[in-house]
């Protein structure tokens, strides 16, 4: 008997049976975080124009029966701080987090008052507040995403050393400027400050205009200030600080041990700024840090292929207990494969790297003439090379060729997170092998390359002097390659260019305008990113390509994505004050 005619001898309509009923509610709490933040977007964008468009100007009385204060400049400045605050919330919506939940009913609660107690009647705005509560308490379940506990406690000091501060200034103004009218108590004074942080006057008479626009609007100031820290400090992604311990160091090179050549990337996964994930077998690792909510992966996973669904599984576990955003970069196709399988992420290819097969490399023909020329114009100055491993050097020396290579950095930071090591001569780094160029006895260049497996090196630092030659990298690379059959090296990984298949073809005879368009795109962003440069270089030394992907949940998932990639890169970096309070948080 089918499902249709079953249902219908037992009299329930097929439309309305509990399984179909059960699949729509399972669909709608899947969907109620996304819902939610939808509607309080839009309750946030309504208070701000309320707050801020003259002829809304007056709608403002309708708040006076619940908060006491005027309808005024400061308090549109007010209401629109709480307009952009649930604007903020509705973020925290989206990723389930229940603290975004406990602030949006709140404010769902309040506003709903409001518009009981209001004299004016304004049914949009009241509908999606009742709507936007209803859904929230109904999926509440939903909402249970965990939230840093201490960031919570450094946000309540943050207010109170905030208050504190402004009821100092307020108090400091009102006893030394001598524009009081009379002789107001302590306490009286302490009331005008209090009213003064909400763009109220209180009980003491000021004199002067000019003096009392100043102190309202320099207090009102500080309840702003005071309210978008803490705002942003409640509700900001948790950023735990990523660190690698001795313990997980030692089992990720265990790990590298057993197939490390299976990535050319694997040994940049013990950077020490990175947390892991284990699978339960501990035969496989994540490595991640987590950026702006987003936790961020590099490469594939480490360990055996077989048991990488189970540290993904870890790892979604992580993400979806925190509502982090997950992330993968620099993968290489089997690892963007097996992401896609087991954690449904799609993937984008990022770029290629480029690798060097060592016996089949050689400076003959009419390809390599550009890195022939250079090294004949190079060894004619002068240069020589020395190719060790780091532990053939002395510590005297590594420290000075540290010095040397922090020295010609061009960036304020050392950039790096996917495929640098950001680090020189550590003695955990014995078989990093480093390239030496010497001038006249003077230092002019260093590369330094990191183990890839048994028998490969994957480049991690490119320095030279600024006053060197043209071609010394170039010098450089070719000798280490040359050197390579000593060190029992077999392949070599070099610099990884970004969209190097759109170069390519946006520079093709018959390209169509959208890949010459792109293209275009690429060359402009190369004059503040190493785009196209990087892929000049590579492409001068005849290598094969292995495609690097970016692996993400959703398409509008991919600006926060690349965003945090490039923070995590350090091409952009955070205000030096912002990192101090989430230090402190």
């Amino acid at each position: 008997m089918s499902p249709v005619v079953r249902d219908s001898l037992k009299g329930t309509p097929p439309e309305h049976s509990p399984r179909r009923l059960a699949g729509a509610w399972a669909w709608y709490l899947a969907r109620a975080p996304r819902l939610a933040a939808t509607m309080a977007t839009l309750l946030g964008v309504a208070i701000l124009a309320e707050a801020l468009l003259p002829h809304e100007r007056a709608r403002l009385h309708r708040m006076v029966p619940v908060v006491p204060v005027p309808a005024s400049p400061t308090a549109a400045a007010v209401i629109a701080v709480s307009g952009l605050l649930l604007l903020r919330v509705a973020g925290g919506l989206r990723r389930r987090k229940r603290r975004a939940w406990q602030a949006a009913v709140a404010v769902c609660l309040a506003m709903s008052l409001a518009h009981l107690l209001g004299d004016e009647a304004h049914p949009v705005e009241a509908t999606i507040t009742l709507v936007l509560l209803a859904v929230l308490l109904s999926a509440s379940s939903r909402f249970g995403a965990r939230s840093d506990p201490r960031t919570r406690w450094f946000a309540l000091v943050v207010f109170v050393q905030f208050a504190a501060v402004a009821i100092a200034y307020g108090l400091g103004l009102l006893y030394f400027s001598r524009r009081t009218i009379g002789y107001p108590s302590w306490s009286a004074r302490v009331e005008e400050v209090l009213y003064g942080l909400i763009g109220v006057n209180g009980p003491v008479q000021l004199r002067g205009d000019r003096f009392s626009d100043m102190f309202h609007f320099t207090l009102i100031a500080f309840s702003v200030t005071t309210m978008v820290v803490v705002g942003y400090l409640v509700l900001r992604p948790f950023e735990p600080v990523a660190s690698l311990s001795a313990a997980d160091e030692a089992q990720l090179r265990c790990l590298l041990a057993t197939h490390g050549d299976r990535d050319s990337l694997g040994y940049f996964a013990l950077r020490r700024d990175k947390s892991v994930v284990w699978s339960p077998s501990g035969k496989a690792a994540i490595t991640y840090r987590v950026v702006q909510g987003v936790a961020l992966a590099s490469g594939d996973p480490l360990g055996d292929p077989e048991a990488w669904p189970g540290a993904m599984g870890v790892y979604r576990a992580l993400v979806e207990e925190y509502a982090w955003t997950p992330g993968v970069i620099g993968c290489g196709e089997l690892g963007a494969t097996v992401y896609r399988r087991e954690l449904d992420l799609a993937a984008l290819e990022l770029g290629d790297e480029a690798i060097v097969e060592v016996d089949e490399f050689s400076l003959d023909g009419r390809a390599m003439r550009g890195v022939r020329q250079a090294c004949t114009r190079i060894e004619r100055a002068g240069y020589t090379v020395q190719i060790r491993r780091i532990h053939e050097l002395d510590p005297p020396e590594v420290a000075a060729l540290a010095a040397a290579a922090a020295a010609w950095r061009g960036d304020a930071v050392e950039r790096g997170f996917s495929m640098a090591l950001s680090r020189l001569g550590d003695s955990a780094d014995p078989d990093c092998v480093i390239a030496t160029a010497h001038q006249a006895g003077v230092l002019r260049g260093l590369l330094h390359f990191v183990p890839w497996g048994r028998d490969g090196l994957s480049l991690d630092l490119m320095r030279r002097d600024r006053a060197a030659d043209n071609g010394l990298n170039e010098y450089l690379i070719v000798k280490t390659i040359n050197a390579a059959p000593a060190l029992d090296v077999t392949r070599i990984s070099l610099n990884f260019a970004v969209f190097r298949d759109a170069l390519e073809r946006g520079e093709k005879i018959g390209a169509g305008p959208a890949s010459r368009a792109w293209r275009a795109v690429l060359i402009f962003l190369s004059r503040f990113w190493q785009i196209e440069s990087l892929y000049r270089f590579n492409v001068k030394f005849r290598p094969y390509w292995e495609p690097r992907y970016i692996s993400y949940p959703t398409a509008h998932d991919i600006p926060r994505i690349a965003l945090a990639a490039l923070e995590a890169e350090a091409f952009l970096t955070r205000p030096r004050f912002i990192k101090r309070l989430i230090r402190r948080a």
